[in-house]
């Protein structure tokens, strides 16, 4: 065990180290981190209190096995030139030699050798085999290793796939060691010097530091090992043992130990930074999508505010021409030579009807109308824009989710837009046109009503119309018959005149504020309730992007702190072992 050969201060920085990656592991998982990144973090806890652990990897036939054998100095595993290893090998040190089956993807061999006291060793599938699952467990495997042996083979020096892996390797931030086997096959020193150089580059290029290469020919080692003598000096394998046995003492083992879970961690964080980053960012084009949506909203509600004014406008004009009219009517009949005509009352209610009133109530109603449409149309429209709108942006980022880690981000997020999207339709497809006309008309007809003359009840907006302006007339009539009877009106009829006209246009501005009011009142009703409507349509979309990021700005921080935290753990490494 690892606390076995720690001093105090050491494992302390243990316990410390072994209380980052549980803390690392709780933030991850909140995050929705994947079971694989997961399983690895756990494992990496448990590796701290366990052997060194070296592996080995490469592709199949590169000589993974022959040189396991080799190092251990007989014949343990099986070789061949095809892939042969289709599970995990762990060699352990045991007083006698057996295996213990772990499932079907994992053997432990427990041998009297050595090198096992000190470190575990494992044997891994070929990353390139045919069986998928081969370089799956390998991969899987990589993450949990002190120190990576990478096998390459003489006669296919860093293939392609080999690159491939060596990245992902480097990913982990592992110690990795490059072997070149079978360099027997090799015909002069020149051929071999020249394929240690294309490996060196090459690894320099992918491990971004110079890499430990050697050179050897493991059955030839093996060979000497088994009595053969003779082999030993021209398989070069002498330097590789002295680099594990004595290179690898027991502080660069230690270092290596206490270092590879920090490369695992940085790894995940990394990872994990990125996916935050990600949602950040669409988290923001989503608050600059809610931001237009509201100007939109905005503007639109200006625009519908103006063009009311204008249509309100045509309606006052109707009523002022009216007004007009009456001045004119009264100027006209209201004279000494009409005496006669003014004391017949239903004459003169008539000529006022037929002279001023003329089709007024119905080019209101006309307008009232054309207005009630507008609204109408104009809030089905807006409705169209919103949904427009919205599946819009919603096809610009549908592509733009990275890192789906296991967690409901991109489901609820999607499922809102579409929420909100498909509320904007069902307003759309079931928008009756005619109904809400109607619900508006009467709406406004009922307003005037009760404004004007409650008990007029329910009658057309036309007939109510009438019935306000000829009133005007009524009680003019009325007036002036009195004054005839009282004198002939030489001096009478002017100043009745006048307070006719005045009188008139009193009640054609009570009617034109009774009607403009309530029809003002119903329209901000009406584009309240329109606007309130998108808005609430939104507004889950809304709370789940304020919530989320949110989230991510605690989750973010928290990832930072464990940055720092990383650094410092990875100082006091570098001064204590």
């Amino acid at each position: 065990m690892l606390k076995a050969i720690l001093t105090t201060e050491q494992e302390d920085l243990l316990k410390r180290e072994r209380q980052w990656l549980t803390d690392l592991q709780v933030t991850l998982a909140q995050l929705g981190a994947t079971k694989d990144d997961q399983g690895t973090l756990n494992r990496s806890i448990q590796q701290l209190d366990e052997l060194f652990l070296l592996v080995i990897v490469g592709e199949f036939n590169a000589g993974k096995s022959a040189f396991i054998n080799a190092l251990l100095g007989h014949n343990l595993l099986k070789e061949g030139v095809t892939p042969t290893t289709a599970e995990i090998n762990i060699l352990r040190y045991g007083e006698a030699s057996r295996v213990e089956v772990k499932g079907a993807d994992l053997r432990i061999f427990y041998e009297p050798v050595e090198i096992l006291k000190q470190i575990n060793i494992v044997d891994t599938p070929g990353t390139n085999a045919v069986i998928r699952k081969h370089q799956e467990i390998t991969e899987e495997f990589v993450p949990n290793s002190d120190l990576v042996l990478f096998i390459t083979s003489a006669d296919r020096p860093f293939t392609e796939s080999e690159r491939t892996f060596l990245a992902q390797i480097k990913e982990w931030g592992k110690k990795v060691v490059l072997v070149i086997n079978k360099v027997d096959l090799f015909q002069s020193e020149e051929e071999m010097e020249q394929v240690i150089s294309f490996v060196r580059e090459n690894g320099m290029l992918l491990l971004g530091t110079t890499p430990d290469i050697f050179p050897v020919s493991a059955r030839r080692a093996l060979r000497a090992k088994q009595g053969q003598p003779e082999q030993w000096a021209e398989s070069r394998f002498e330097p590789l043992e002295r680099y594990i046995h004595d290179t690898l003492d027991e502080s660069s083992r230690l270092r290596l130990k206490f270092f590879n879970p920090l490369g695992v961690g940085d790894r995940l964080l990394n990872k994990y930074a990125g996916i935050i980053d990600n949602r950040l960012g669409l988290l923001n084009d989503d608050f600059e999508t809610l931001d237009n949506l509201e100007r939109q909203l905005g503007l639109y509600r200006q625009d519908m505010e103006r063009d009311f004014k204008f249509r309100l406008a045509d309606i006052e004009n109707i009523l002022f021409d009216m007004e007009k009219r009456g001045g004119d009517y009264f100027d006209e009949t209201m004279r000494i030579a009409r005496i006669f005509d003014l004391m017949n009352k239903k004459r003169f209610q008539e000529g006022f009807v037929r002279e001023v009133v003329t089709d007024v109530p119905q080019q209101i109603e006309h307008k009232v109308s054309e207005l009630i449409d507008w609204l109408v149309n104009s809030d089905l429209k807006q409705w169209h824009s919103v949904m427009d709108y919205l599946d819009q942006r919603k096809k610009e980022y549908e592509d733009r989710i990275v890192g789906e880690v296991g967690g409901s981000f991109r489901y609820d997020r999607d499922h809102l837009i579409e929420s909100v999207g498909r509320s904007a339709r069902s307003v759309v497809e079931t928008y009756d046109t005619s109904d809400e006309a109607r619900k508006l008309a009467n709406s406004a007809q009922m307003a005037v009503a009760e404004t004007a003359a409650a008990e007029m009840g329910a009658i057309g907006l036309g007939a109510l119309i009438t019935a306000l302006a000829t009133t005007a007339a009524a009680d003019i009539t009325g007036i002036l018959a009195a004054s005839v009877v009282a004198a002939l009106g030489f001096f009478v009829i002017p100043a009745r005149r006048q307070a006719a006209k005045k009188q008139m246009e009193e009640r054609v501005a009570a009617l034109r504020a009774q009607l403009t009011g309530s029809l003002t009142t119903q329209f901000n009703k009406e584009l309240n309730r329109s606007l309130a409507r998108i808005n609430d349509a939104v507004a889950p979309y809304t709370r789940f992007v304020r919530a989320e990021r949110g989230k991510m700005e605690e989750t973010q921080a928290e990832l930072e702190q464990a940055q720092e935290t990383q650094g410092r753990l990875r100082a006091e490494i570098e001064r204590l072992i």
